[in-house]
């Protein structure tokens, strides 16, 4: 199970988009007013809402691919074995969708997003800029794309899980390999 999960995590981590991790260095009021009208005008809370119940739809899925994949290309395992491997692995990923989805579900995880976006969009636009960036998500345009957000993120995902997949399979096996 412990490698299960190891590689469930793995296979996550290169499914969700990498985080660049920045302290977080202060930020003038007017930046951080303006990100703050931004976030309003992309409507950011419901996207991002979006996006997880897309994510937490996909990762059955995604888990399940990567597993099996890296079940399949063991060649330590016999035939039977990579038999068991997969039931267990169909057995135990519901379980560990659920328990990575309870992340998304989180309700701190939509204010320690925004409180990190803040600094985020203030180093690298002015706030100036920003308010420019809020003006189009308030027209037609930028309410289109903003509404279309979570569709495209999702069939994005899905292009990217086609292409990542034999990556992330053979990562997971010498992970697999190595224990």
């Amino acid at each position: 199970m412990k490698k299960f999960v190891l590689a469930a995590c793995l296979a996550l981590s290169f499914a969700l988009p990498s985080a660049h991790a920045q302290s977080a260095t202060p930020v003038d009021p007017d930046s951080a007013a303006a990100v703050k009208e931004l976030l309003i005008a992309m409507n950011y809370r419901d996207t991002m809402r979006q996006t997880f119940e897309q994510v937490q739809k996909n990762l059955p899925a995604i888990m399940l691919q990567g597993a099996s994949a890296a079940i399949k290309n063991n060649k330590a395992l016999t035939e039977a074995q990579k038999n068991e491997a997969m039931a267990k692995a169909s057995r135990e990923i519901p379980q560990a969708a659920v328990a990575m989805g309870a992340i998304f579900n989180d309700p701190a995880l939509m204010e320690e997003l925004v409180a990190e976006f803040v600094p985020l969009y203030a180093r690298h636009f002015t706030a100036v800029e920003i308010r420019q960036l809020a003006a189009f998500y308030k027209t037609p345009v930028g309410t289109k794309m903003m509404a279309l957000t979570p569709q495209i993120s999702g069939e994005a995902m899905q292009i990217s899980q086609r292409i990542m997949s034999p990556r992330v399979s053979a990562a997971i096996e010498k992970v697999l390999k190595a224990q």
